[in-house]
């Protein structure tokens, strides 16, 4: 998890941003936007998770799977745990 402490601040950037656009996305509804503004919005938060997904994934298995010091057993754990993760991302 040092990984994550590592770039907690530009994670927390990231997820603030996130936080700010399903901000943006609710007043929409409430105020009835035209539906073209709503997709927009709705395109523009799935880009800004998966690219969160995307950092904290390449980090993860930078870190747990492909450091030089991971024993076998600690990659192999590594991998069913990623596995489990992105089966319930992609679902």
């Amino acid at each position: 998890m040092t990984h994550i402490l590592k770039h907690s601040k530009a994670l927390l950037t990231r997820v603030r941003r996130i936080t700010g656009q399903t901000q943006a996305l609710e007043a929409a509804l409430l105020e009835q936007t035209d539906c073209n503004l709503v997709l927009q919005q709705l395109a523009a938060i799935r880009g800004a998770i998966n690219g969160l997904m995307a950092e904290v994934l390449d980090s993860y298995m930078r870190e747990h799977l492909a450091a030089p010091d991971v024993s076998h057993e600690s990659r192999e754990q590594g991998m069913e745990q990623l596995s489990r993760v992105l089966h319930s991302y992609l679902k």
